[in-house]
């Protein structure tokens, strides 16, 4: 048994309402009360807030953390900006089910993560062969915050149908596989799983040999399965989780369709993502109005995930899932990094590239901008800060013909950097201000060379701060919390998101002074059980005082804790909900 109070800080409890100036006192991993001046004994350790917000523990609905997990439960680089909870099994993609070989194949190219290394971890850890077998191994684990899931699509249908079936597009599933893959839902929500996971985006691309370079299997059914599977979660009152094609021009429209409560239950439906893309300025407000209307007339409720910062990539060579927007990037990818260049050549695999590369017909996620493209690391030091446009001038060449070259003669030595979308202020205040909007689609444990979005929650305060600080205030403090706490734990049907009186601790001392420019900062580190990756990550310490997690001190401001990470972990699985 052991207590905390933390000493005037400003509460603000993720219901929405406004600050109040208050101590909170923990007491056995709760919230014993919240009051002003509350008077304790000598035992109580003392933690002043003073000049700080008090807040819930934020949540992160969008992480790929699933391996990462099995290295290093500790998942610091979200629990040290403020994140007590993050949601694991996205995009169609979990551990939940599987074989070793097959989990590796289908999670490790998709998030950008290393195949020789997750496979054999995945060997020697995989102690479950059920949806429950998984998460009560994640019990075991010594987990930093708490941990929530999807089931994932192409995880169970993998499964139900084997990897090779569920790969081949002219195999749907028979009935009785349906009903096994509906069976294995139900149970997964029976056990406290938020719901099921999809994609539908074929960019997304299988590792290893036997299948690499196709699609993940959720990506080989067709509506009909989709549908089948929602109406589980409609009885069930369970989520949708759903990647968009973006190639597609209806796909949006068909995520509307199954989201519908036209006489009948609405499903909740939550997509990636509202981004003011520079690939198609303006179109968010386009998607957000329809999403506007669709909830209006046709009672859909589909939420759409967002980042309130700007979405800025880093690729090493083509290693970026972008490039795989087109299959001249696929081509590539598809090849060891050593054999990539004599393709790379290749006059007419260039002809084929520029051709792809230069469609605007078809949706793009990437702008495609060699102009904007800089360059940041290269075994040529002349070449460093320039963009590949720059390049192109200097030599002569055309601006395409100067980006392969640079791929063949430097590979992955050649690293650039982008900035996808969500350049411009205005354009951010209203995503988040939108209330079909999540806040939050870190990528967390994926992508380690490609970005960096752990703090997703310090840019949204900061953005609300500055702009009361300006007089063009956007939402309340109140408010922002709300979005990254209560508001997601609502939603998902999760106990999590607020401070009250015999809650989870679960709680962010967030210092408003340290809301400043670091805030920004990207930087790399090495990656705690992968030797071989030096990953993206944020280093802004002055913003996050001290983060609690059920009731324990997780970090201090500059540390995490002594045994933080070590047997038995800080955070739990929490399960859903019914509603």
């Amino acid at each position: 048994m052991s207590s905390t109070i933390i000493r005037g800080g400003t509460v603000f409890d993720g219901t929405g309402s406004d600050g109040r100036r208050a101590d909170v006192l923990i007491h056995d991993g709760v919230v014993a009360r919240i009051d002003h001046d509350i008077e304790v004994g000598p035992d109580v350790e003392v933690v002043d807030a003073n000049g700080c917000w008090v807040t819930p523990g934020f949540i992160d609905l969008h992480t790929h953390y699933d391996a990462e997990l099995e290295i290093d439960p500790s998942l610091v680089e979200s629990v040290r900006h403020g994140i007590t909870t993050v949601l694991v099994g996205s995009c169609g993609l979990s551990f939940a089910v599987g074989e070793p070989e097959d989990l590796a194949d289908m999670f490790c190219r998709v998030e950008g993560v290393p195949r020789a290394e997750v496979l054999p971890l995945l060997e020697q850890v995989q102690d479950w062969d059920s949806p429950k077998g998984y998460l009560d191994h994640l019990e075991r684990l010594p987990l930093g915050p708490n941990v929530i899931s999807f089931l994932g699509h192409s995880a169970i249908r993998a499964h139900v149908m084997g990897l090779g079936r569920a790969l081949d597009d002219s195999v749907t599933p028979t009935r009785s596989e349906l009903d096994r893959m509906a069976s294995m839902l139900d149970e997964a929500l029976d056990v406290g799983y938020l719901g099921l996971s999809i994609n539908t985006l074929p960019w997304d691309k299988m590792d290893g040999d036997r299948y690499r370079s196709r699609p993940t299997p959720s990506v080989f059914a067709n509506w009909k399965e989709y549908r089948f599977l929602g109406e589980v979660l409609r009885r069930r009152d369970a989520v949708l989780q759903g990647v968009p094609d973006l190639s597609g021009r209806w796909n949006f429209a068909l995520f509307v369709a199954i989201a519908s409560g036209i006489r009948r239950k609405p499903l909740r439906v939550s997509i990636i993502s509202m981004l003011d893309a520079k690939a198609a300025p303006g179109a968010f407000k386009v998607i957000g109005g329809a999403m506007t209307f669709a909830r209006r007339y046709l009672r859909a409720d589909v939420r759409l995930q967002s980042l309130p910062q700007p979405f800025r990539l880093w690729t090493d060579g083509l290693e970026n899932p972008v490039i795989e927007e087109i299959g001249a990037g696929t081509e590539a990818l598809h090849l060891a990094t050593s054999a990539r260049g004599d393709l790379l050549r290749d006059p007419v695999y260039r002809e084929r590239f520029r051709k792809q590369w230069s469609n605007k017909l078809k949706g793009r996620a990437y702008h495609r901008d060699l102009a904007e493209a800089r360059i940041v690391e290269c075994p040529d030091d002349t070449l460093v800060g320039l963009t590949f446009a720059e390049v192109a001038v200097r030599r002569g060449r055309d601006r395409i013909d100067t980006f392969l070259d640079l791929q063949a003669e430097f590979g992955n030595d050649l690293r650039w950097t982008t900035t996808v979308g969500n350049t411009n202020e205005e354009s951010v205040a209203w995503i988040v201000n939108h209330p079909q909007a999540q806040i939050g689609f870190s990528d967390a444990g994926a992508h380690l060379r490609n970005m960096a979005f752990y703090n997703f929650p310090l840019h949204l305060l900061r953005l609300v701060h500055r702009r009361q600080q300006a007089g063009a205030p956007i939402m309340s403090t109140g408010q922002a919390v709300h979005r990254v706490t209560a508001e997601l734990a609502d939603y998902l049907g999760v106990d999590a998101g607020r401070l009250r009186v015999g809650g989870r601790a679960d709680v962010a001392i967030v210092d408003p002074a340290g809301l400043d420019d670091h805030v920004d900062d990207v930087e790399e580190a090495d990656m705690p059980g992968l030797p071989s990756v030096r990953r993206l990550v944020n280093r802004n310490d002055g913003a996050v005082r001290a983060v609690f997690v059920n009731g324990r001190q997780a970090w201090d401001g500059t540390a995490a804790a002594p045994e933080f990470g070590r047997a038995g972990g800080f955070g739990t699985v929490i399960r859903r909900t019914a509603r």
